[in-house]
């Protein structure tokens, strides 16, 4: 017995609108003890919000099939199915590309329910806020194959994936996940850092922390075997093409056998930090010609060192595992890192950070050992957050847990020049359950109309958005967007007329950027 799309669809919405962590744990439980082997991979990716073939470029347009037609009210789809029409679009090439996508996803959208069209809009359009994201999906495994979830963790930092994962320990049990280990040339899910408060409060909650800049880089992983080097992004793709200069420096580096983890930066003349932005136009798919790589060169900046000459170390403290990295790594290639006692010296060092045009730093604790994702804060990210008065434009109707709810606001900034709104992009983020509340109350009464699941408002309530930068964006007319919006607090105090405008967030975006380049 094959599990439908129909059957994942609703135990997504499902744990969407449940608040118990065992709760959303059970759901998932059960659908993933009723996969086949061949439909964990297609079942996890979707668990985690994503298509397994990555983004295949469809937008709202592309999704208009899904209202075109009546939808059935028996459910037929199988996930091989939902995931073979996904592969039939992203592998569309040649002059009848654009109908040959739109004849896929109308015939797949012919025999969708209405749940299941909703469930794949938000899909397609990676807007699938679930609650069943890594950290829950892990524990369900584990449950699932009757496992510590340590042992799945484990694997989860040695494979890079939680479907390679999923896919051994459902097929294989406990002996699938034995397999696992560090090997060169299969990249590491990487250790991420989570947020922190001020340089006093993480001191606090981490006493002794090493204290490194944090770069607003691509993340890089580097693998070396002799001559042979291999660079991975962050999400596991091999990008060695694109970084000449970082192969070149492996090769130059003092070690038979090498694992790093890093970052890669384009720099300006002054040696300052261009934006993300800029560095990742180095990852596109013009990245390896040499025009690419002379105008726009990359710097290498290693913080750790999980393999080196035939050892592991990522079961070594992170203290041990700096001086793996000292010992190989010239002072010139690795992050700046200071042990120092006390808030000032602390502070102190972040403004050299923030001097030298970084994000801010990165807290670590020295004892910790390497673990995949975001997990017992031993890293912890301090950089000062940028605040803007916006206006809401419009906002969406929530689903899953918000079902009921006016969630998802967009946001603009006044622009004078053409008159009205520029928008800047979309948040849900920092929402309490109280502000919800408010929210939904609030804009029922600046509705002017309704399309779809967008409600567009009488644009003048202003609401006080913390954002970790600003970025180019083709999405929007303003051309730009912000990176991690959330909501501070609504500003009943000001008029949509003070709030900020397009040509501030225009300055921010060129103090981001070096050299007159946008973000």
């Amino acid at each position: 017995m094959r599990v439908l799309l129909a059957d994942l669809a609703r135990v997504s919405r499902a744990v969407a609108g449940t608040r118990g962590r065992l709760e959303k744990v059970s759901r998932l439980v059960e659908l993933l003890r009723a996969l086949a082997p061949s439909e964990v991979d297609i079942a996890v990716a979707y668990l985690v919000g994503e298509l397994r073939q990555g983004k295949i470029g469809l937008g709202w347009s592309a999704l208009s099939v899904f209202d075109g037609v009546a939808a059935p009210e028996a459910a037929s789809i199988t996930l091989a199915e939902a995931d073979a029409a996904f592969e039939a679009v992203a592998s569309a090439t040649g002059k009848g590309r654009g109908a040959a996508r739109e004849r896929v996803l109308g015939e797949l959208a012919a025999r969708a329910t209405a749940d299941e069209r909703d469930f794949l809009r938000k899909l397609i359009l990676g807007e699938l806020r679930q609650g069943a994201l890594e950290g829950v999906l892990l524990d369900a495994l584990a449950r699932a194959g009757e496992v510590p979830a340590e042992k799945v963790k484990r694997a989860l930092l040695f494979a890079g994936s939680l479907r390679a994962v999923a896919q051994a320990l459902l097929a294989e049990g406990a002996a699938g996940l034995e397999r696992f280990s560090v090997e060169l040339f299969r990249p590491l899910s990487p250790m991420l850092a989570e947020p922190g408060d001020s340089v006093s409060a993480t001191l606090e909650r981490m006493p002794g922390a090493a204290l490194e800049f944090k770069l607003d880089g691509a993340r890089i992983q580097l693998h070396k075997s002799g001559d042979d080097v291999r660079v991975f992004s962050r999400g596991g793709h091999d990008v060695t093409r694109a970084v000449p200069e970082v192969v070149e420096l492996a090769r130059s580096l003092p070690a038979r056998s090498l694992l790093l983890d890093g970052e890669a930066i384009a720099l300006g003349r002054d040696r300052r930090p261009l934006s993300f932005q800029t560095t990742m136009r180095r990852f596109g798919r013009k990245a390896a010609e040499e025009a690419s790589i002379r105008e726009l060169p990359l710097s290498s900046f290693f913080f750790d060192c999980l393999y080196l000459d035939g050892q592991a170390l990522v079961d070594s403290p992170n203290s041990e595992r700096v001086l793996a990295l000292s010992s190989v790594v010239p002072d010139a290639e690795r992050v700046p890192r200071r042990l120092v006692q006390g808030a000032e010296a602390a502070d102190a060092f972040l403004a050299e950070a923030l001097g030298a045009g970084h994000e801010g730093l990165v807290a670590k604790d020295p004892a910790s050992l390497y673990v995949a994702g975001r997990r017992a804060a031993h890293w912890l990210k301090i950089k000062p957050a940028h605040t803007l008065d916006l206006v809401v434009l419009a906002v969406e109707h929530g689903s899953g847990r918000r079902t009921g709810t006016l969630s998802n606001i967009h946001l603009g900034a006044r622009d004078p020049e053409h008159g009205g709104f520029a928008m800047l992009g979309k948040t849900f983020k920092g929402m309490t359950d109280a502000m919800l509340a408010w929210q939904t109350a609030r804009f029922s009464e600046l509705a002017v109309r309704t399309e779809g699941h967008v409600v567009h408002l009488d644009p003048v309530q202003v609401v006080e958005i913390a954002f970790d930068g600003v970025q180019a964006s083709s999405q929007y007319p303003s051309g730009l967007s912000l990176r991690f919006a959330r909501v501070v607090r609504y500003r009943s105090d000001k008029l949509a007329s003070e709030a900020d405008t397009v040509d501030t967030v225009r300055a921010l975006a060129s103090r981001a950027g070096a050299e007159g380049e946008a973000p």
